[in-house]
């Protein structure tokens, strides 16, 4: 399984990517990657254990899943989906601020979460299970607020400031830098899925929930792009900002056999889409996932 690591490793450097890799059997243990120690910031990735936190406090019932929570566009975090992207107010249930926050990704149902169980919760119920290497610091509109102080309203500099600054390790946006920033390694994210897939971790109702979730996510470019099948099933979350492009999931199969996955990259390039990486995720999710089932 070292040739398949090293050819992915190989893949993504010759499109200008560096990053962490790592696939593993949930139920035997065998896994293959590379760099998987190493610290990145998640992005929206981080909106898995944030998931989890919240649905352990409802299924321990200091949470109601049904309490409407009113977010104000005027006052919420910025994104393009989900109500984020709402031009007027608009009142949801926990329950569903969790669908919109997994399925699209919905920055403004996300940092309401964090109105109702703050970043510092959650990132104390993670080092209380045993998750120190997964670190949640800050709401997600954080970033946007760093890269506006950074470059104004130019996204395009502040995609190059990321690029340049990831070279040479001096970050002038700080929720790059994986010190200051929502951050983790490959080991940990797929150490995660391994306990939410087996109910090794929280409470059952809140990891069934979870799995439930990452399933109905609607972005499909990325690990699922290869995995396309009706003897497939593939539950993840994506991670995208400026520079980043992330996934993690599980790809089960009608056979049995359970891999989770975690592929976090960090893009040489200063474009804002960049299917051919996608692709390459997929790619890799996809060979694994043979690999390991053999």
């Amino acid at each position: 399984m070292l040739d398949v690591a090293e050819a992915v490793a190989a893949d993504w450097a010759a499109l200008g990517v560096r990053g962490s890799f790592l696939a593993r059997d949930i139920d035997t243990g065998a896994q293959l990657g590379f760099d998987a120690a190493v610290p990145v910031p998640l992005a929206s990735v981080v909106k898995v254990p944030l998931a989890l936190v919240v649905l352990d406090r409802i299924a321990s019932g200091g949470l109601d899943a049904a309490l409407p929570v009113t977010v104000d566009p005027a006052t919420s975090s910025v994104g393009p989906t989900g109500l984020a992207a709402f031009r007027h107010p608009a009142t949801v249930a926990v329950g569903d601020l969790l669908h919109l926050m997994m399925s699209v990704s919905d920055n403004a149902g996300a940092d309401a979460l964090l109105d109702l169980v703050p970043v510092a919760e959650v990132d104390a119920r993670l080092r209380a299970w045993d998750c120190g290497d997964l670190r949640v610091r800050h709401r997600m509109n954080l970033m946007y607020e760093c890269a506006a102080g950074a470059a104004g309203n130019d996204f395009s500099l502040a995609l190059e400031l990321a690029v340049r600054d990831d070279r040479s390790g001096r970050h002038t946006l700080r929720t790059l830098d994986p010190a200051h920033a929502n951050a983790g390694t490959a080991t940990a994210l797929v150490d995660l899925l391994h306990r939410v897939w087996r109910d090794e971790i929280s409470r059952p109702p809140a990891t069934a929930e979870l799995r439930r979730l990452m399933g109905a996510q609607l972005f499909t470019q990325r690990l699922a792009s290869e995995l396309r099948s009706d003897a497939l099933r593939v539950s993840g979350k994506t991670g995208t900002f400026l520079h980043l492009r992330h996934e993690v999931g599980v790809v089960e199969a009608d056979s049995g056999h359970r891999v989770a996955v975690a592929a976090l990259t960090r893009s040489d390039r200063r474009a804002a889409l960049a299917p051919d990486i996608d692709l390459a995720i997929g790619a890799a999710a996809r060979d694994a996932f043979e690999a390991l089932r053999r």
